[in-house]
């Protein structure tokens, strides 16, 4: 058996007529469609329903039923949902013992997008597209446009980028008119660039989660947002301690800055690494993570801070080789003498045995 099943997602027939939906029947089908074609004679709808009429009419060589079922005037997941409820109304109403297969009237791209809907519960032969002649896919064009704009990447990817670049010559009128230097379009170009960059590859997520961790960070009172924000200032010391160190020397040779650099901003950084890691050994702490090998963060960048010292004063020659043998050898014994400690502490004193040793 073939069943005509003629698709109204956004329920016109529904809201301009008295007829409720599902109308199963060719005549009820037809009696629908004037209706409908009095109450409003330019809805495509119409079309539709007689269409589904002319159809069922053509087919002689089987048994044929032809109904309308329609959505809600949202045209949304609601509607896809009734339109599924009326197609199983009209499933039931079918007194046949033969396979139903379904034949679907549509007036356009937007109603279609039930199809996968419809087939979930009943096999689909075909698609039968009515668009009036003088509007040939202008209707499709209106809903694909319709989804384009809807569609919150798409709006990201095309929309900004066309917006900024409609902008230039605006901003460029409002820049000669007040006299600004014509560095005007660069800067635009550059946020154009800037953008186009960072949507290629893919860092807008990056900073989406950035974010997400500094929201959370803030309303969980996780320490270590407040010693990032600490270590990310005393990062910007160091370096700028290490452009000064560089520009106490003023003909300096590339290798030559590079070290007057770290030896100027060395202190600073390991500062903040320090900061940086006691922020997060006290949230692990906080949150029942803690392992006392976690401690040896602090003294392993201090044990760096005390080798990198030692090797850039003794290139730029501010100290002898006696000096950095002591450093290294400090560092180096730093750096072991923690990594044991902490050892022998986490053996015999495991962070879950607490209430043992406090009995």
């Amino acid at each position: 058996m073939l069943l005509v099943l003629c698709v109204d997602l956004d329920d016109d027939l529904g809201r301009k007529t008295e007829f409720e939906t599902p109308v199963v029947g060719r005549d009820a089908v037809e009696a629908a469609a004037v209706a409908l074609a009095n109450a409003d004679p330019e809805d495509s709808d119409v079309n539709v329903c007689f269409q589904g009429v002319h159809l069922a009419d053509r087919i002689d060589d089987e048994t044929v039923e032809v109904a309308v079922v329609t959505g809600t005037a949202t045209a949304d997941v609601s509607a896809n949902r009734k339109v599924g409820d009326e197609v199983d109304t009209v499933l039931a109403s079918l007194s046949t013992g033969e396979d139903v297969r379904a034949l679907v009237v549509t007036d356009g791209a937007q109603d279609e997008s039930v199809l996968p809907v419809i087939r979930s519960r009943v096999p689909i032969d075909g698609v039968r597209r009515v668009v009036v002649r003088q509007a040939q896919d202008l209707e499709s064009m209106y809903y694909t446009f319709k989804q384009v704009l809807a569609d919150p990447e798409t709006r990201g990817t095309i929309l900004i980028p066309l917006g900024i670049l409609l902008l230039i010559y605006p901003v460029a009128i409002v820049a000669d008119e007040l006299g600004l230097p014509g560095s005007t379009l660069g800067v635009i170009s550059a946020l154009l660039g800037l953008y186009i960059l960072f949507r290629g590859l893919g860092l807008e997520e990056a900073i989406d989660d950035l974010l997400e961790r500094v929201r959370v960070g803030l309303f969980t009172g996780r320490v270590q947002l407040i010693t990032s924000v600490v270590g990310a200032a005393l990062v910007a010391v160091g370096g700028v301690g290490g452009l000064e160190a560089v520009g106490a020397d003023p003909d300096p040779a590339p290798l030559g800055a590079t070290v007057a650099f770290v030896y100027g901003a060395v202190q600073w950084v390991a500062a903040a690494g320090v900061v940086v890691a006691l922020g997060r050994i006290t949230d692990e702490y906080l949150e029942g993570g803690f392992r006392w090998r976690y401690l040896n963060a602090p003294f392993y960048v201090v044990a760096i801070a005390v080798v990198l010292h030692g090797l850039t004063a003794f290139f730029l020659g501010i100290v002898d080789l006696s000096y950095l043998a002591v450093m290294l050898t400090a560092g180096t014994l730093l750096g072991l003498a923690s990594t044991l400690a902490f050892a022998v502490v986490e053996e015999r004193y495991p962070p879950g045995r607490d209430s043992e040793i406090v009995g």
